[in-house]
């Protein structure tokens, strides 16, 4: 057999961490990574090169350096869970080919699946996962190809999936990035592995809430956590689906739809009102109860909280209450006390960057009624001004705190249980892209935030996207660990949401060039967005949620 003339060329590339490798040109990315000596810890799932994200499909033409992407990386996680869910989709196929699978929510470092418009048997179960696991062992490839989009569209025609074919009519894109696995085709947005046999670890199962998908943790990715259900959130998660389906917008698709064909408006309205009415439930619960002085409230990032806050106050005078808020923020310690987190710098979402007895001694105060001095803090000095504000609250009145450590009871620890009253909020999505892709909370709670940086702070893309990482740190020790001690969940997600967002976000994403290790998210983000069809934001309301992000809210936000 003769050797082909490229065969005999060899380049080096140069491996962070790993030195230097000749390879033969044309060789790709997954035969370099099966060469590694010593073998990575974890499983390669892709690479970087000049700042851009490639799989491990990519062909080397020339000398370059690249980074490896492993399942301890928030990247490489994502790029697992996506392949495990076609894996999944596969099997379905496999086992019922009339069916439709659904990829929903996150939950527990899985997913949280349902077949459409039918339920998942119990017996059903461990044939799916058998089937997926049989897929595993043949370690068979996962192929890509690029097809145009009249192509796609047949494809998924025969395949039965509408949805996707519908969401192809939206797309500005001539040609479509397509993954097959034994014959069968998917379209995701994001990169794949290369064979199944890398797909081992996973777990299948159902639960009061539905079939469970669990995948590893990034922070352990060799190990399988015990699985938790959380039943609040699940609710919440219900409820998404069922405003869903009010609105008739089950995927993009089906939002583009509206935004092209028809009443965009009038599904606005009737989306602020879901919201509306829902917050007013609330302040019915807290009304119900004489016994309840404080109301918490707690949530992520970008889960507009400041607006949840004033208009449930609103809703409490609608019942006859005064209620009054305090702000956390006047009880930082000094700055040079602050706690400083791993890397160094000061960790002003640590509770012990509060000056906690001074708080309970004063909610005491005022919950019995006494004149209390509330500090006021000089965030340009670092410190509290040496005179405060004079403050009492009406007898048997409600006192509304927003937070990140309100759900944490040792924030308020000095209250009685019976006294206190705790909400959790959240950007929970109600839509997909389509029923295999899923949109995340945390993107829709980091585009919010995108569009709130640069409008409010003077902060670029750029600067939102360094920052995230350390955010997310924040939340997954201070909040998500306390989210399923919340009395009642509010969802502050909006269906046309990322419709709006979309023209603001993209131009700050766009100035993100490949110079900055940030461009492999921004491109993501933009691949993201792309989906979507744009709306004038001019039909928000102006006690929208959304306002405190994008602007003209009728609050102070």
């Amino acid at each position: 057999m003769s050797t082909s003339p490229l065969e005999k060329i060899m380049i080096e590339i140069s491996v962070k961490g790993w030195g230097s490798y000749t390879v033969p040109v044309a060789s790709t990315a997954d035969e370099l990574v099966a060469g590694l000596d010593p073998v990575p810890q974890h499983k390669v799932v892709a690479i970087i090169i000049e700042n851009e994200l490639k799989d491990l499909h990519h062909v080397f033409v020339s000398p370059c350096e690249i980074e490896l992407i492993d399942l301890s990386s928030e990247a490489g996680m994502r790029i697992y869970r996506r392949s495990i869910s076609f894996l999944m989709i596969k099997a379905c196929r496999d086992l019922f080919p009339e069916r439709i699978l659904v990829i929903k929510h996150s939950i527990n470092n899985g997913f949280l699946c349902e077949f459409l418009h039918q339920s998942c048997q119990q017996e059903e179960i461990p044939k799916i996962a058998r089937r997926m696991r049989e897929l595993v062992h043949m370690d068979l490839p996962i192929k890509k190809s690029v097809v145009t989009k009249e192509e796609a569209r047949d494809i998924f025609s025969r395949q039965g999936q509408l949805d996707k074919v519908k969401l192809f009519e939206f797309r500005d894109k001539d040609h479509v990035h397509m993954s097959e696995l034994d014959g069968f085709y998917e379209y995701f947005y994001g990169f794949m592995v290369t064979h199944t046999g890398l797909l081992s670890s996973f777990d299948l199962f159902g639960t009061p809430a539905g079939l469970v998908l669990q995948t590893p943790d990034k922070t352990e990715p060799e190990i399988m956590k015990p699985y938790h259900e959380p039943s609040k959130l699940v609710q919440v998660y219900k409820e998404a689906r069922e405003w869903a389906e009010m609105l008739e917008v089950p995927h993009v698709a089906a939002l583009n739809d509206m935004i092209e064909f028809g009443d965009i408006n009038d599904m606005i309205r009737i989306n602020e009102a879901l919201h509306e009415k829902k917050i007013a439930s609330i302040a019915d619960m807290i009304c119900a109860d004489p016994r309840i002085r404080l109301v918490l409230i707690a949530g992520p990032s970008s889960s507009g909280k400041t607006t949840f806050a004033q208009r449930l106050l609103i809703q409490l005078r609608v019942n006859g209450r005064r209620p009054v808020s305090v702000s956390l923020d006047n009880y930082f310690i000094d700055r040079e006390l602050t706690p400083r987190d791993e890397t160094g710098e000061f960790d002003f979402e640590a509770l012990e960057a509060l000056k906690l007895d001074k708080f309970n001694n004063d909610l005491v105060g005022l919950i019995a009624g006494d004149n209390v001095e509330i500090p006021v803090y000089n965030f340009r000095n670092g410190c509290c001004d040496p005179i405060g504000v004079p403050m009492r609250v009406p007898a048997g009145e409600p006192i509304i705190i927003e937070g990140i450590h309100g759900l944490n009871d040792r924030l308020t620890a000095s209250i009685p249980q019976q006294q206190k009253f705790k909400i959790y909020i959240s950007a929970i999505t109600q839509i997909n892209i389509d029923y295999s892709n899923r949109i995340p909370t945390t993107d829709s709670r980091l585009i919010r935030r995108i569009v709130r940086d640069a409008r409010t702070r003077s902060y670029g893309a750029l600067d939102t996207l360094r920052r995230w990482p350390s955010v997310r740190r924040g939340e997954e020790k201070n909040i998500f660990p306390f989210q399923e001690k919340a009395d009642v969940m509010f969802n502050s997600s909006l269906v046309y949401e990322l419709a709006v967002l979309k023209p603001l976000a993209e131009p700050l994403l766009k100035e993100i060039d490949q110079s900055h290790p940030e461009h492999v998210e921004a491109r993501r983000l933009l691949k993201f967005l792309s989906y979507f069809r744009p709306v004038d934001g001019i039909a928000v309301h102006q006690n929208s949620i959304l306002r405190e992000f994008m602007g003209g809210s009728c609050f102070k936000v």
